[in-house]
């Protein structure tokens, strides 16, 4: 039988690091910090709820990330 193949590591940071941010530069940041995926939404968007390991979301209003969370 194979083993479990291990996830890959996600990034150390903590998204609250981008709230308050524009979100072009938050969106840059990110993939500079090692994120694989990074997801920008308008608040109160329709979203599927599946887990990503390496995928970072941006709830964005007027231009700055108002909350970011993994997944």
């Amino acid at each position: 039988m194979s083993s479990i193949p291990t996830p890959p590591a996600e990034p150390g940071d903590s998204p609250d690091a981008y709230v308050g941010l524009e979100s072009g530069a938050a969106e840059r940041l990110a993939y500079e910090r090692g994120w694989s995926t990074v997801r920008s939404l308008p608040p109160g968007a329709i979203i599927t709820m599946e887990y990503r390991v390496g995928r970072l979301n941006f709830e964005v209003k007027d231009g700055r990330v108002v909350r970011a969370w993994k997944g």
